[in-house]
């Protein structure tokens, strides 16, 4: 697993991965797949529940490999999301990095509530 040197980078490319949580099963936010030559860095994630009247919990985790896989650390563990609200998991203040091979998923203790919007930069 390598990634590019960030001091001498040739390109920063903007992006923003939306996410609807229709399942309880953790889903990928995004991968960095191994040999991209690639870092990410994660400068937001915000949840948004569409109930009316109903709190969901949610927990982002970061795995340790591509599409899930590895082991997963929380970055929220188990956070209520108030009803008709959204939840800032991170900003640009505590950003993270994904290296090759790593990933971000969020899971959702109810389906169908939830809404996710990451915004990252793609160096090279």
């Amino acid at each position: 697993m390598t990634a590019p040197n960030i001091v001498n980078v040739q390109t920063i490319t903007g992006a923003t991965a939306t996410l609807n949580l229709s399942t309880t099963s953790a889903t990928q936010l995004v991968s960095n797949a191994s040999s991209s030559s690639q870092v990410w860095k994660i400068n937001s994630i915000l949840v948004s529940n569409t109930s009316q009247s109903i709190a969901v919990d949610v927990t982002v985790n970061y795995y340790s490999a591509a599409a899930l896989g590895g082991t997963a650390y929380p970055v929220a563990n188990t956070v209520t999301v108030p009803a008709k609200s959204t939840m800032i998991i991170l900003d640009k203040n505590n950003s993270i990095y994904l290296q090759e091979n790593t990933s971000i998923g969020v899971t959702a203790a109810t389906a169908n509530l939830l809404n996710v919007i990451c915004s990252y930069e793609i160096i090279s």
